[in-house]
């Protein structure tokens, strides 16, 4: 992805930003949310120390990460998915078993309301333990709703576009595809895998707080201490605690791997992406004649550097939005996220955006993000209990809404500068923006004005192929095994390099396939449609 902006715009500056914009969300919003929850469930399931569960965590994670590289992420997700789906649907059906079916657990829901309200010293307002009346619906109060309809279609909106449209790590995933009608089908398989979230994990969510009313609902901030090591509230451990407890022995080990899967799936995918990021965007540039083997090393060591950071955020992810995750997880995403979609969307579609205002929006853009989240960070968000002492004027705009702000701000101040700045010929632009896609016309790169004249960086790993290699240590081996490295090394002909560019790039389909897909994703829409219609 920051790839396509230097091709778009020219220039580093606006890549190397993204680049570390990108590192730093995955931070804040992947790797220690990540490892905030693989650890509470591990503390759920045996009783040890969070640190410790993350340390457990990341052992696993990082072996097969490091050794095997994105080819080992995408094997192990394929079989991790097949577990994570039948796992939680084994669990939905003891849970609905357990509170009487869906009618059942509406009912017992609305009145699922912890018997522990007092403290001394606290009055603790009713609303703060008394379930919300709008719970089974998607669309709420645009003033009063946790999260309002507003918000809910457009401001998450915003925020999925940059996720699942801009952001390196799915987008990795979609080019390492075989062709076009593999990407699409892939995309359009995970859209119906995510009609399943409601279902076999919001509800089981919901019918945990009635099966353990106290410990998941609780408001008082020493007993929420002492049950789950998080005074503001105890609803993330909602899901783990129905599986500690209601699951049999068996089961109950096929979903402690579940969960483990699908975290390990996600911090596998962000280890990766985190590694090309820094290697190719960042490393590249403090040094431009690094070998294949310093940037895989460099790659992995900034990794572990990553980590380390991400560690160190997870006491502010254990406290921030009143202790739940989903709510932290979007609320950076709302300060951070618009920008890069509002940037990206622009670049595709307007052809006069530029890259003095590509750049001067982005900046705004960060300036003004950052001047809601770092006062919340310092105030902290509080909870219903203790709310926070943040400025209204500051910390009164619902996440969602400031998303919505910051997205159509960062646009008008990107088409401000585009418009008062010199326009990027056509030249530079075939098939980088929607109105060109279909030109037939050699591009000159704006940093390469030799249009015919195409050197292929040399540290490129799909610019090699192994061959038989000599005798070497054992130790040699393991070395060159376990950091990815072959051992010896021939460079393509410029024919072959040609024949594999054009196989990397064609985006031709066969019509068969390509209708298939069509179709599924307009019968994928009519059925999103229909959930929205039905639990409105």
């Amino acid at each position: 992805m920051p790839e396509y902006l230097k091709k778009r715009f020219g220039g580093n500056r606006i890549r190397i930003y993204l680049s570390v914009l990108s590192l730093c969300l995955y931070i804040f919003t992947k790797i220690s949310a990540d490892m905030f929850s693989g650890a509470i469930f591990i503390r759920e399931a045996l009783g040890l120390n969070l640190y410790v569960a993350v340390v457990i965590l990341l052992s696993i994670t990082a072996l097969y990460t490091v050794t095997g590289g994105l080819a080992a992420v995408i094997y192990t997700d394929t079989l991790q998915t097949i577990i994570m789906v039948v796992g939680s649907f084994i669990l939905m059906g003891f849970a609905f078993n357990e509170v009487g079916g869906y009618d059942t657990m509406k009912e017992k829901y609305m009145n699922a309301i912890t018997s522990q309200t007092t403290a001394p010293n606290l009055n603790i307002s009713a609303k703060c333990y008394t379930p919300r009346p709008d719970s089974f619906h998607l669309f709420r109060n645009p003033i009063t709703g946790d999260i309002p309809w507003p918000g809910l279609i457009f401001g998450l909106s915003i925020l999925a576009i940059w996720y699942w449209c801009t952001d390196q790590v799915i987008v990795q995933r979609c080019l390492s595809a075989k062709n076009m009608s593999h990407v699409k089908a892939g995309c359009i398989l995970c859209g119906y895998l995510k009609l399943l979230p409601m279902y076999l994990m919001v509800f089981p969510g919901m019918i945990s707080r009635i099966l353990y009313t106290d410990v998941v609902g609780c408001v008082v901030p020493s007993l929420c201490k002492e049950y789950c090591d998080a005074d503001v509230g105890c609803t993330n451990i909602a899901y783990p605690r129905l599986v500690v407890k209601l699951m049999p022995k068996g089961l109950r080990g096929l979903m402690l791997s579940v969960m483990l899967a699908s975290l390990m799936s996600s911090l596998t995918s962000i280890f990766n992406s985190a590694s090309t990021l820094f290697t190719m965007d960042i490393w590249t540039k403090i040094r431009p004649k690094a070998t294949e083997k310093e940037l895989m090393l460099a790659g992995r060591v900034f990794t572990l550097v990553l980590i380390g950071i991400s560690i160190a955020w997870i006491p502010i992810v254990q406290t921030a939005q009143s202790g739940q995750l989903f709510d932290y997880i979007q609320s950076i995403t709302s300060y951070l996220g618009p920008p890069i979609a509002s940037v990206f969307l622009l670049a595709i579609f307007v052809k006069r955006v530029n890259e003095p205002g590509a750049f001067w929006g982005l900046i705004f853009g960060l300036a003004t993000g950052l001047s809601r989240m770092i006062p919340e960070f310092v105030y902290g968000t509080g909870s219903c209990v203790s709310p926070s002492n943040c400025p209204k004027i500051i910390c009164g705009i619902h996440y969602l809404y400031f998303a919505i702000i910051l997205f159509v701000a960062t646009i008008v101040m990107v088409l401000i500068v585009s418009f008062l700045t010199k326009p990027i010929d056509d030249v530079h632009l075939y098939r980088l923006c929607w109105s060109l896609r279909n030109s037939k016309e050699e591009r000159v790169d704006l940093d390469n004005p030799w249009p015919n004249i195409s050197t292929p960086p040399p540290t490129l790993p799909s610019l090699f192929v192994s061959e038989s290699v000599q005798d070497v240590s054992c130790w040699k081996k393991t070395y060159n095994w376990f950091c990815g490295f072959d051992q010896k090394t021939k460079k393509l002909s410029k024919e072959e390099q040609e024949a594999l560019q054009q196989q990397l790039t064609d985006i031709s389909e066969v019509p068969l396939w390509r209708n298939v897909v069509n179709m599924n994703a307009i019968i994928l829409l009519a059925v999103c449609i229909f959930f929205w219609a039905f639990y409105a």
